[in-house]
């Protein structure tokens, strides 16, 4: 006979009711009539906290525990009437030593099913993804060195080429966001001790800056305050003095909502003999950019934003001046997982026959990339971009008529991405962003990095740059603005 001991009462606890198939309750005992020679006491204690939500989430976690202890009974029981079943008493001994050394329950948020809201995601990313692009993302997995998989990242390949304006081979995606990206371009192209040279307006070049002196560049800083940017002449003359190896510039800087003019940077770099890192993580697919002609060495982007994609891949490419840089090192990368001598491989860029095991890559999200880019390249690049500034445009006026000022003053300098507002005087912007979260399902965000306190920020890229999605946004910003108290932040 298996006897299962259901969960007694004692110190407030008890989880009844529900009788086992085959079984019969006696008092808080479930026995199971499995085998004549064969006992086996299965005894389960739960500890239900302040998450415990009622007797539903009981009875969830009654059926999973009674069902696995009946299951593992039932092959025990099988094992005795075995020819082996000599031999399967230590098994026997193991599972049972198993089953009571278990004092952590399952806890009961996993006994429920995954739930997600619907919002609408008018933020600075991630932006809404489309039901094709989430299709994509669903297919069954294959193996991440599959030919068919080879396949699908050669696609990729092509569609970042397409999408960065660039013929460089050394084109991949990496497996991570767009900080991978950014890390990845650092640790390659720089070794400790040498100069780097970083523009910084935002966040993002703060954190390239940080990056370079953890793994012990000497890093200068440029500095202007959020929604500033540096002229070409500014450039030169920092260039010139501090002799960097690498010079980075953010031409979508999201936290402050500025497009960074990039014309002529490149040839000031290779005049230095130096190279040009550009971060488009916000603007790629909204604003013009062409990696080959304007003479930038080292792109990089993420495919959270008007890529359409979930988060966890970002693309990159690297030209032939910056190859002979990582690739003639005196040291190797402090990051194994980035390091492009591997990555090079992976995807096919180094010439080699074969692909050799690297990492496992993020199987679904390269199908999803590939999906994204695949709406790119039929849409176009230029009509993405006429679209992303139309809708930006119109959402501008839309602003302006409900009195709110815009952060960047200079129409040309504006991300069309990601569109950034002054914070309205006399109100609190964290309670202005809580209303629109909580009554229209819709998230905005504040400022981040250097500017927070200083913006509130609108996101309508990819697939939700629509004048319907801008509407929406205006409705929920004057909904806000009527409904809050006015009070200082």
């Amino acid at each position: 006979m298996v006897s299962l001991i259901a969960l007694k009462s004692g110190a407030g606890l008890a989880i009844r009711g529900g009788t086992p198939s085959r079984g019969q309750k006696v008092k808080d005992l479930f026995v199971l009539n499995l085998h004549p020679n064969l006992t086996v006491r299965f005894s389960f204690s739960v500890s239900l906290g302040a998450g415990f939500s009622g007797t539903r989430t009981a009875a969830v976690m009654q059926r999973a525990l009674f069902s696995r202890s009946a299951q593992l009974a039932q092959q025990a029981a099988a094992a005795l009437d075995s020819p082996l079943a000599g031999r399967s008493a230590p098994l026997l001994q193991r599972l049972d030593r198993s089953m009571s050394s278990v004092t952590i329950p399952p806890p009961a948020c996993m006994l429920k099913p995954l739930e997600a809201p619907l919002r609408y995601l008018f933020g600075p990313g991630p932006s809404n993804v489309p039901p094709r692009v989430l299709a994509a993302g669903g297919r069954p997995i294959i193996g991440h060195l599959h030919p068919e998989m080879y396949e699908i990242m050669n696609d990729i390949k092509k569609g970042i080429q397409y999408a960065f304006q660039t013929e460089n081979n050394m084109t991949i995606s990496m497996s991570g966001s767009g900080h991978a990206a950014m890390e990845c371009a650092v640790f390659n192209t720089v070794e400790p001790g040498e100069s780097v040279l970083v523009a910084i307006n935002g966040i993002w070049g703060e954190r390239v800056a940080e990056i370079a002196e953890r793994m012990g560049a000497n890093v200068h800083r440029m500095v202007k305050s959020p929604g500033g940017y540096f002229s070409n002449k500014e450039i030169e003359q920092a260039v010139e003095k501090h002799k960097p190896v690498l010079f980075f510039l953010t031409h979508g800087e999201s936290s402050a909502g500025l497009c960074h003019p990039v014309d002529g940077i490149g040839d000031i770099c290779r005049k230095h003999n130096c190279l040009f890192l550009v971060d488009t993580v916000a603007s790629l697919g909204a604003a013009p950019i062409f990696m080959d002609k304007q003479n930038i060495d080292i792109l990089y982007t993420g495919s959270q934003k008007a890529l359409n994609a979930p988060p966890g891949t970002a693309p990159i490419s690297f030209n032939e001046r910056a190859c002979h840089k990582m690739f003639n090192r005196k040291t190797k990368p402090v990051s194994y997982l980035f390091d492009m001598t591997h990555l090079s491989n992976y995807w096919g860029c180094d010439g080699e026959p074969a692909r050799l095991y690297h990492h496992t890559g993020p199987v679904s999200g390269f199908f999803a990339l590939r999906e994204s880019l695949a709406i790119l390249a039929e849409k176009g690049l230029e009509e993405s971009w006429r679209k992303h500034k139309e809708v930006a445009a119109y959402l501008y006026r839309g602003l302006e008529d409900l009195g709110l000022k815009l952060f960047v003053p200079e129409r040309d300098l504006r991300l069309p991405s990601v569109t950034t507002i002054a914070i309205p005087e006399g109100y609190n912007w964290r309670e202005l962003l809580t209303y629109i979260m909580k009554h229209h399902q819709m998230e905005m965000t504040g400022g981040l990095g250097p500017s927070i306190g200083m913006v509130m920020r609108i996101g309508l890229m990819g697939y939700n740059c629509e004048k319907t999605n801008a509407d929406m946004a205006l409705h929920a910003l004057a909904d806000a603005l009527k409904t809050c108290k006015k009070s200082k932040a």
